[in-house]
């Protein structure tokens, strides 16, 4: 007979659990049986004693299996099934771009996104700024949108990992969402549900990331990889640096413009197309779509340049309810902002007439939040309009002419607001700062 407590008094003591102890630790988690309380107590056990591979993968697998478990075989599809995950960051819009490129390449991603978390963006909010699109379609439209389209990006749904949902609501007001072993569980359950042949992490590292430090960052790919690779999903990761901004946009109307902008070829900021590419290429390498970096990198810069991945872009959002010409006239249809005018730096009390030498991107990402355009608490609701564009980035020149950020505000009062945030994320020296990698570090099993 299971017993909780003796489950949580083993690992509190730092003893290894037993599969079984595991499974029905989490069935009841999913049945209810398990109380609010004893959730708690095993996820602070296990945050301060940690857990080995091996129960890890049971853990993974176990809260994977407390939901359905999709299963794409019968739609001969003709190409993998793969997909991405980033621990999140502050215009972190590459999601919107890298499913279209890998679709276009043959791959077919069913992208089960997130919603904004803190001073991080979600993808799911991103996508609830585009009129109609259905980011919680049934089951038949987000499968048949995958077969047509190539991907399809919406939200978990209740029958995905259930057991997940109530055990990260439970980490995330008792203060065990750091917890590796649990990050990986929770990451690796969702996205195995998917049905996935192959996987790519994208971890962050530095002022805007969870893992903020290096070293935390490197164990949170190796666990999550070492996992996935266990229980035979194709996985690496690249670890990439949330020093500053991924792209010159955050918030979520302006960042769909912004992957607009990519898709068509009207703008690309360099660090974004870094990121974006490198992650294409392992995702289609793990799908055995190319069989070298150089080719799968060829494949993706035709992919977007021959329009193809814009084509799918589009054809995915009008399958799940959006406007047929997004593409075409993103300012039709995307809401603005009511407020939006640049922030100078001759306008703040920064130094002019020197270098950015440093950026506080979690104060950035919390501007965003500040305007309305992220959540303080999960029930909030979201202004899309709102956010930051043309963001300055490291090692800038900044006179006194120059544009920190054009912010999209609701009011004048918002907008003076949001402008004291941005000028005191910003550091303005007389040097440059070292230049740091976009791409620190690529882990495989």
């Amino acid at each position: 007979m299971f017993i909780a407590q003796e489950a949580i008094r083993a690992k509190r003591d730092g003893k290894q659990l037993q599969d079984q102890q595991i499974k029905q630790f989490v069935d009841g988690i999913t049945q209810q049986s398990i109380s609010e309380g004893q959730i708690a107590a095993m996820a602070m056990a296990i945050y301060f004693q940690g857990m080995d591979d091996r129960e890890k993968a049971t853990l993974t697998l176990a809260m994977r299996d407390s939901g359905d478990v999709l299963d794409w075989r019968s739609m001969d599809l003709g190409g993998p099934v793969l997909d991405k995950h980033s621990t999140g960051g502050v215009g972190d819009v590459v999601s919107l771009m890298l499913g279209p490129i890998v679709a276009a390449c043959g791959g077919f991603v069913p992208m089960i996104s997130g919603r904004g978390l803190g001073h991080t963006g979600g993808t799911l909010d991103k996508f609830d700024s585009i009129p109609g699109y259905q980011t919680a379609p049934d089951n038949q439209l987000f499968r048949k949108t995958v077969k047509q389209a190539g991907v399809a990006i919406i939200g978990q749904t209740g029958q995905l990992a259930p057991a997940d949902q109530r055990f990260y609501a439970t980490r995330d007001i008792t203060a065990t969402v750091e917890s590796v072993p649990l990050i990986t569980a929770s990451i690796l359950a969702k996205k195995l549900a998917e049905g996935l042949d192959g996987l790519v992490l994208d971890v962050k590292t530095g002022s805007g990331a969870f893992m903020a430090e290096y070293a935390q960052a490197k164990e949170l790919a190796n666990s999550i990889t070492s996992v996935a690779n266990s229980v035979g999903v194709k996985t690496t990761a690249l670890i990439t640096d949330m020093n500053e901004p991924l792209a010159s946009a955050a918030g979520n109307a302006v960042e769909v413009k912004l992957a607009i902008d990519y898709l068509t070829g009207n703008h690309r900021d360099p660090r974004l197309h870094e990121v974006t590419q490198a992650l294409a290429v392992e995702m289609l390498l793990s799908g055995g779509l190319a069989s070298t970096q150089q080719q799968a990198s060829t494949m993706v810069d035709d992919a977007l340049n021959s329009g193809r991945a814009a084509e799918r872009f589009a054809r995915m959002v009008t399958e799940l309810g959006g406007p047929a010409d997004l593409l075409e006239n993103p300012e039709q249809h995307l809401p603005k902002a009511k407020v939006i005018r640049p922030l100078l730096v001759k306008d703040t009390e920064l130094v002019a007439d020197g270098y950015i030498q440093a950026i506080d991107t979690r104060a950035l990402g919390m501007a965003v939040v500040g305007l309305g355009g992220g959540r303080r608490m999960a029930t909030d609701s979201l202004n899309y309009a709102v956010g930051l564009s043309q963001l300055s980035g490291l090692n800038r020149l900044a006179t006194g002419d120059t544009e920190l950020a054009m912010i999209h505000a609701d009011s004048d009062e918002q907008w003076r607001q949001a402008a004291t945030a941005v000028a005191n994320a910003y550091t303005v020296g007389s040097k440059p700062a070292k230049a740091q990698p976009v791409i620190y570090q690529r882990i495989e099993e």
